[in-house]
């Protein structure tokens, strides 16, 4: 749970004009990126902002707890970003396989030769964190959601399955790959290699000489659950074996470590909003929400 959200249901339930205001900054804040995350364009996100947050103020003082406004303000935003939601060229409705994302022995063997735990091998500079934005906007909808609102807006596997009413077993596995594709897609575009067909219909894709693998059936079987293992969601007993396999296996590590920085630049992510905009509309914003709170103290039914 981002703490920003947690300070803002702190500060509404001071009923303060100042404290109105800091509550809708954040608030805003995080309505626009995630709608940027999700849409990938400024004017749609700058209009879902607005029209979630004026809909939210009747309602914002009725949460019994910062996580119950968390999940209804993501539920709102996420609704309206499907219906305002543009059609991206080059964005994939096809969902990889596990195979599909194993690393190849080269690719392990340039992880291995590659690897640094300087805090500049985490860090992006701006083309990069242009790149990453781009590269998440071209994942299948069903795995962007759940990666921008597990990795960038660090909500639990609970809480997106709550907004997305689903299973938490589906959502980790859709979180798993949307990981392991972006991290696989990032490579490639930093390497400066070509994009693969999107449709194995494709006869270039059917021809395509398969890239050598020779991973073991443990190596295999640690693949599918490196991002359980990551979130601290496996049990002892199946944490003693990874940790036991990556003890002798330098090749499991480097890619584990690949993947953690994946998920490291994830988090790190932001998407401002332009200040002028921002700022004009906090003001109107807290002007209607300090209005609504002098003229009708009665709470209203919460609705999605």
């Amino acid at each position: 749970m981002r703490p920003e959200l947690v300070q803002a249901s702190e500060l509404l339930r001071r009923n303060t004009p100042e404290a109105a205001a800091q509550a809708i900054e954040l608030l805003q804040n995080t309505v626009y990126s995630f709608s940027m995350k999700i849409c990938g364009h400024r004017e749609d996100a700058e209009d879902i902002m607005q029209d979630v947050l004026f809909r939210s103020l009747g309602h914002l003082t009725r949460f019994p707890d910062p996580a119950a406004l968390i999940a209804w303000l993501y539920t709102v935003t996420k609704n309206r970003c499907r219906r305002v939601r543009r059609p991206r060229s080059g964005a994939s409705a096809r969902t990889l396989s596990l195979d599909e994302l194993i690393p190849t022995d080269a690719e392990l063997n340039r992880l291995l030769s590659d690897r640094s735990d300087s805090p500049e091998h985490r860090a992006m500079d701006a083309e990069q964190h242009n790149l990453l934005h781009q590269t998440v906007l071209q994942l299948p909808p069903k795995l962007r959601v759940v990666l921008v609102l597990h990795d960038m807006e660090e909500l639990s596997t609970e809480q997106v399955a709550q907004i997305l009413g689903l299973q938490t077993g589906t959502v980790s596995v859709r979180l798993h790959r949307a990981r392991l594709t972006l991290r696989k897609e990032m490579n490639r575009i930093l390497k400066g290699e070509a994009s693969p067909p999107a449709d194995k219909r494709d006869p270039s894709f059917r021809n395509r000489q398969k890239p050598k693998q020779t991973r073991s059936a443990n190596c295999r079987e640690l693949f599918a659950t490196l991002s359980e293992y990551l979130d601290g969601r496996v049990t002892p007993a199946t944490c003693e074996q990874i940790e036991a396999h990556m003890n002798g296996c330098p090749n499991c590590v480097a890619f584990l470590n690949d993947l953690r920085d994946s998920i490291h630049r994830c988090r790190s992510m932001k998407v401002p909003c332009d200040p002028a905009i921002a700022s004009r509309l906090r003001t109107m914003l807290t002007q209607e929400y300090l209005r609504m709170l002098s003229t009708s103290p009665g709470a209203s039914t919460v609705s999605r």
